[in-house]
């Protein structure tokens, strides 16, 4: 099994260029975003709370990726997926139509990555391996975590 650091660095093998960084800045935290909307968006049995929908399944499954490989990223995603499950769901307490939203910005934001890796002149990471997809926020995340001295 590869370690966190391993990963951000096989990661950070195709994201040198600057613009290309910027662009992931931005686009990986919509993504990632889109995604907890479109899952929270599928029904469940019941009522639909903060707490019983799909999407904070998936941050659940998501949490179990990062503990296996760093618990300050645990830590760290835990309060940011928590923060985007809840604000995708004040997003559909308000009427937001959140299947439509979230496709759009998960649309969009993709195709801001595929601009930024034509810019880089490499392909996205996870057409190597799937599990990428995961290590793009982990990547972003450590760069806070290294600017305030947060060791993983």
């Amino acid at each position: 099994m590869r370690t966190m650091r391993e990963w951000l660095s096989m990661y950070g093998e195709s994201h040198q260029n600057a613009t290309n960084k910027l662009i992931h800045w931005v686009c990986v935290p919509v993504i990632m975003f889109s995604i907890f909307g479109l899952i929270y968006s599928l029904p469940v049995v019941g009522a639909k709370t903060l707490w019983s929908n799909w999407a904070m399944i998936g941050l659940l499954i998501t949490l179990i990726f990062y503990a296996r490989l760093s618990f300050a990223h645990f830590v760290g995603f835990t309060f940011i997926g928590f923060l985007m499950v809840y604000f995708n769901h004040r997003l559909a307490m308000a009427g937001v139509p959140l299947v439509s939203f979230s496709l759009f910005i998960f649309v969009v934001a993709w195709i801001g990555q595929f601009v930024g890796h034509k810019i880089e002149g490499a392909k996205p990471s996870f057409f190597e391996d799937i599990q990428f997809l995961l290590i793009g926020p982990a990547w972003l995340l450590s760069f806070i975590f290294d600017k305030v001295g947060i060791e993983y």
